[in-house]
């Protein structure tokens, strides 16, 4: 077993011109977001930028981002059989009821997260992918915790494939139950570092043996008792995500990194925008030393007061910096714009509530203009996010155990699907297709309208129970109209018996009485009424 210090230390060499570059941007951007040392606890002076813009357009890149991967009203993951399994375990007819049954699962797993700070977390780990290029995040069973690059190291494959990774924190002794080590001399707290605090590392290995992920703390060169911890190979709860990869490096690339030669200019040519603007915007006099006015009496005069002197004796100084000051506001501009485009803040729409279809747009928007963000978040992030989701929840029996070799999660945040939402809007497509194409009958023929309708159900993620009918109360409610169908039938016959010639006592004498109990039986339901005896 190493030491964790000594192998944070050396990974830390190359991690510096990575640590380096994401310290620039945020300085250009939001400042606070990466410092070199995130352990400090004195008082810092933070650079401020000339500009605002590069904050404003990590904010909204990193809302958009969030908007397209967690969306607020929909899954963006569904649970389905697999295709394989059908026909050899489970009846074909059976995959509707269970596209139903992963529709509440979806929606308890769904309501579990908004209930906790994951998208919290995860929005602010999305402003340091687009600040830094990269950010860890750890998935323990009461939320999330994040980490900066500065306080992290990783190591990966040739594949780009994590093969270790190791943290940093400074956490209080009285937390952790240790005492101070005998002979450490007092550290300067107004340097920012705190006495009673204690550097802990953790260290997370995969083990090629178990095919587990493991890791355990240590601190003062000592494993922390009851520290030790492992994990399923494909549920990890440590995620490290990159927002750009490089082929052979650790490290990932920022979003500001790409357009960080525009950011310089766009800062450089603020700061002297402002600072002109401040030398022009002074007023100073100029009085002859040869005048008759004196600068004194001109220095008490108030506002309209009369005094004695001559005009041309004094002047006012003026820069004349005009033309150059226009040609810098007109390259800022458009510096401006090249930014605000590239980061997706020129279409920003202010809405009260999101819709599926702006969802949808949103993420076109980002995989055209990002270039495959989506396949990388959902392969680092998505797809490990929702795996670890799934064991916590199980393991807490907030959500039934699924059969891993029947049920697979399938990852919808992107531009090919949205949720359910893309299911109904298929399932919807598709129907209306086959009845503008072959009819409304080759519809109403061919489709099965209670299979139609769980799917659109299941698509929207509504619960069906109580709201539609079952095949039991579907005969129940065909034999009541069979049944008044026929009462109606019979009805209509005895009336039209009972108007005919043959019943009529005028036109056939003969019948007298018994015709006029047989209309009757016939017009009261089919029953012969009792008479009562006539009285002699």
């Amino acid at each position: 077993m190493y030491k964790a210090k000594e192998r944070y230390d050396k990974l830390s060499s190359d991690r510096t011109q990575f640590l380096d570059m994401a310290v620039e941007c945020s300085e250009l951007t939001l400042p606070y977001l990466v410092t070199r040392d995130d352990n400090f606890k004195g008082k810092r002076t933070l650079l401020q930028p000339w500009q605002s813009v590069g904050a404003k357009a990590v904010v909204t890149l990193a809302a958009k981002l969030m908007l397209a991967t967690l969306p607020p009203q929909t899954s963006f993951f569904k649970l389905q059989v697999r295709d394989d399994k059908l026909g050899e375990s489970l009846d074909p007819m059976m995959r509707t009821e269970l596209d139903l049954s992963f529709s509440k699962i979806e929606r308890l797993i769904m309501d579990y997260i908004s209930a906790s700070n994951d998208r919290v977390v995860i929005h602010e780990a999305l402003k340091h992918l687009i600040v830094s290029g990269n950010a860890l995040i750890f998935m323990h069973k009461d939320g999330l915790k994040h980490y900066p690059l500065s306080r992290y190291v990783v190591n990966r494959d040739g594949n780009g494939k994590v093969l270790e990774i190791v943290t940093k924190e400074m956490i209080s002794r009285k937390l952790l139950g240790l005492e101070k080590p005998k002979g450490q001399e007092t550290m300067n707290t107004e340097q920012g570092v705190d006495e009673d605090d204690a550097e802990v590392y953790t260290c997370v290995k995969m083990d090629e043996k178990s095919g587990r992920w493991m890791w355990h703390q240590e601190v003062d060169g000592m494993m922390i008792e009851g520290s030790r911890s492992t994990a399923p190979k494909n549920a990890s709860p440590w995620l490290v995500l990159r927002f750009n990869t490089v082929d052979g490096e650790d490290y990932g690339r920022g979003r500001v990194e790409e357009f960080i030669g525009d950011l310089r200019s766009l800062n450089g040519l603020a700061q002297a925008l402002v600072e002109g603007a401040s030398v022009a915007s002074k007023v100073i006099f100029l009085v002859s030393p040869s005048a008759t006015t004196k600068p004194q009496t001109l220095a008490n005069a108030g506002n309209g007061a009369i005094i004695q002197g001559r005009p041309e004796d004094v002047g006012v100084v003026q820069v004349g910096k005009t033309a150059d000051f226009a040609t810098a506001a007109q390259l800022s501009a458009a510096i401006e714009k090249r930014i605000l485009e590239a980061f997706l803040v020129m279409n920003v729409r202010n809405a009260e509530r999101v819709t599926a279809e702006e969802v949808r747009l949103t993420q076109l928007e980002l995989e055209q203009s990002l270039g495959g963000i989506f396949s990388l978040l959902t392969v680092e992030f998505l797809v490990p996010y929702l795996n670890r989701t799934l064991v916590i929840l199980q393991r807490t029996n907030q959500i039934p155990r699924l059969p891993k070799d029947i049920v697979r999660p399938k990852i919808v945040a992107g531009i090919n699907s949205l949720g359910r939402g893309q299911d109904n809007e298929s399932l919807t497509r598709f129907m209306a297709t086959v009845a503008q194409t072959l009819g409304p009958e080759a519809l109403v023929k061919f489709v099965n309208p209670a299979e139609a309708i769980k799917r659109l159900a299941a698509a929207q993620g509504i619960d069906v129970l109580n709201l539609v009918k079952t095949p039991q109360e579907l005969d129940q409610a065909k034999q009541i109209a069979m049944q008044d169908q026929s009462s109606m039938d019979l009805v209509k016959q005895a009336g039209q018996f009972a108007s005919s010639p043959v019943m009529d006592p005028q036109k056939n004498p003969q019948l007298g009485d018994q015709a006029q109990q047989i209309a009757g039986a016939l017009l009261g339901g089919g029953q012969q009424q009792q008479q009562p005896p006539m009285e002699q």
